[in-house]
């Protein structure tokens, strides 16, 4: 996951970073903790900045060193946009962490759309969208009324679903990915939402899908329970998940690994029938394949959903 870059808003600062991503780049941990350290001296309000520094002093085998510059982030960031706390659960090596922070995922997206596809598709052999067809096909699909894209990102789901669907709207809660994926007018409704804080409203839909958007989100019982809750009798949900051991596991990635067993008894309990879970690789991370696992899953022929997940009963 890349780290993100905010300007310190100072020139001498920001060319003094820059000098230390440099010495960085080439192995040199503890110099360029040095420099950014006088960077920081100029500009001690810089929670950017402070995120860098934290980054060196991991690099440079100092780990509680960069948890006081996490630590400091924190207090400078509350929204935590750089995902100050994700780093700092992984090397307490006790994580706590059950979801990204919302101002992380949505900066993190921003800055990442316009070079996404590119990157998602052309360097790490991301193959979501089709997987999932795959599946949904061999749990019987064939066509929807109404689809609901999660995550849609810039809309690479969109563009498989597109010609077997009669209506498809996204949801995604970077502005940026909306922008890109409004720009191959493929869907008839696009809005912005966090994915994992989501209210039930009136909206049903007959398919919910989402494409490699869960590994932002950790637990799942509350999107998993939206979605029992939004989709009409009979409806499908598929998704993608990384696979894991444990149930919920915060990876060095900072996205999270789901196991097969939580997965399964998370949408037995949400009510979903026909569950199945498949072993998949989603894409490739530094050329090694990434252990996945594709799910679908339809909402029982009934009227009536569990929805005690949504009011805090369900046992993680």
């Amino acid at each position: 996951m890349a780290v993100l870059r905010v300007s310190a808003c100072d020139p001498v600062a920001d060319r003094r970073a820059d000098y230390a991503e440099g010495l960085a780049a080439r192995g040199e941990f503890d110099a360029a903790v040095e420099v950014m350290s006088g960077a920081l001296e100029l500009v001690p309000g810089w929670a950017a900045g402070w995120y860098r520094l934290g980054e060196y002093y991991e690099q440079a085998g100092k780990p509680s060193e960069a948890l006081a510059a996490y630590d400091k982030v924190t207090a400078l960031d509350p929204a935590d946009r750089f995902g100050a706390r994700l780093k700092r659960d992984l090397l307490r090596r006790v994580p706590v962490a059950d979801s990204m922070p919302p101002a992380f995922v949505e900066l993190l997206f921003d800055q990442y759309a316009p070079q996404f596809e590119a990157s998602l598709v052309g360097k790490l052999d991301y193959r979501g969208p089709s997987l999932i067809l795959a599946e949904l096909e061999r749990a019987g699909f064939t066509r929807a009324r109404r689809a609901l894209d999660l995550g849609c990102g810039t809309g690479l789901m969109g563009e498989v679903l597109r010609d077997r669907v009669d209506w498809l709207a996204g949801y995604d809660i970077s502005a940026g990915m909306l922008a890109e994926a409004a720009s191959k007018a493929i869907y008839d409704g696009l809005e912005k939402r966090d994915c994992a804080r989501m209210e039930i409203g009136d909206e049903r839909f007959d398919l919910i899908v989402a494409a490699d958007v869960f590994a932002y989100i950790g637990a799942l019982e509350q999107v998993v329970g939206w979605c029992a809750a939004s989709l009409e009798a009979g409806g499908l949900l598929a998704f993608t998940v990384e696979a894991g051991d444990a149930p919920v596991t915060l990876q060095e990635s900072r996205r999270f690994a789901h196991s097969r067993d939580y997965l399964e008894g998370l949408l037995r309990d949400a009510g979903f029938v026909g569950v199945r879970v498949t072993d998949c690789v989603v894409r490739q991370d530094r050329g090694a394949d990434i252990a996945s696992l594709c799910v679908t899953a339809s909402a029982p022929l009934s009227e009536v959903r569990p929805r005690r997940m949504l009011e805090g009963e369900a046992e993680a």
